[in-house]
């Protein structure tokens, strides 16, 4: 399958593969290079998972590495 790839670098995906992917509007896909290529991997981060976090971090006190807090342990209800 093949993708077009606008003068402004844009690229539009066929709407089986984001129904695939289970993507919508507003969320992120993730490119991991691998040996042979690159994989896309849907990044769906709800919101709403992230409520029990709030009061935790607070604001201008060094920034939130999704990242980090990803890969150390917490409860099965914050992970995605």
């Amino acid at each position: 399958m093949f993708v077009k790839i606008t003068a402004k670098r844009q690229v539009t995906f066929p709407a089986r593969v984001l129904a695939a992917l289970g993507v919508k509007p507003g969320d992120r896909i993730a490119l991991e290079e691998g040996p042979d290529g690159f994989i896309l991997r849907a990044r769906n981060i709800e919101r709403a998972r992230l409520a029990p976090l709030r009061g935790k971090l607070r604001r201008g006190e060094g920034s939130f590495d999704l990242e980090v807090f990803r890969d150390r342990p917490h409860a099965r209800t914050l992970r995605d």
